[in-house]
């Protein structure tokens, strides 16, 4: 499996997530991030590492942090290997006594647990290829042709006219496009899976 490394751009929300967040990775040696939608308290699990503060008592993430360190456990690395259904899947990959061990996990919570670790994440080329955002140029030219960026094979809602879904793509991608200058990516991560159900319909 081609595999690229990726690190924590940072967390974004908006009212209109109810609660959840968009962790967004970024290519370590390109121009693609990915935006994950995570919840809450994963959110956080994640941020207090980050930012190095620590809780009063330990989260879960830190209490495995502990029993790992008790029993001589090692997180070798964190891959985001799989996407189903717009669901991101990932695996941790432990060592312990000379023997290694892939533990399925989401990837929110593999994440935290990466960064108490230290451990470098990877995301399959696949994955990046279908849903990652390649940042715009800046200087592109207004009206030029937004490039897609989508989960999976794509698509329109039932009932549209081949014109109207294409007239609706376009629209979509154009959004798509302005979120990402903007980086809201929590948005573009809407718009990227509204993209993809409407190119998978059509």
């Amino acid at each position: 499996m081609e595999k690229v490394q990726v690190d924590i751009l940072g967390l974004s929300t908006s009212p209109h997530t109810n609660g959840a967040y968009a962790l967004i990775l970024y290519e370590l040696e390109g121009d693609r991030r990915l935006p994950i939608i995570i919840g809450g308290f994963e959110a956080q699990a994640i941020a207090l590492k980050l930012e190095n503060i620590k809780p009063p008592r330990p989260f879960t993430h830190d209490l495995f942090k502990s029993i790992a360190d008790a029993f001589s456990l090692h997180v070798n690395e964190i891959v985001i290997d799989e996407l189903h259904s717009e669901t991101f899947y990932a695996k941790v990959v432990c060592e312990v006594n000379g023997e290694i061990h892939e533990i399925d996990a989401r990837p929110s919570d593999a994440i935290a647990i990466a960064v108490r670790f230290g451990a470098p994440v990877f995301v399959s080329e696949d994955i990046m290829a279908e849903a990652g955002i390649r940042e715009e140029q800046k200087e592109a030219e207004e009206g030029a042709e937004a490039p897609v960026a989508v989960i999976g094979e794509s698509a329109g809602e039932a009932g549209e006219t081949p014109k109207g879904a294409e007239n609706r793509l376009e629209s979509l991608q154009a959004d798509l496009s302005e979120a990402v200058k903007s980086e809201n990516y929590e948005e573009a991560a809407r718009l990227r899976d509204e993209i993809s159900r409407l190119k998978s319909s059509s």
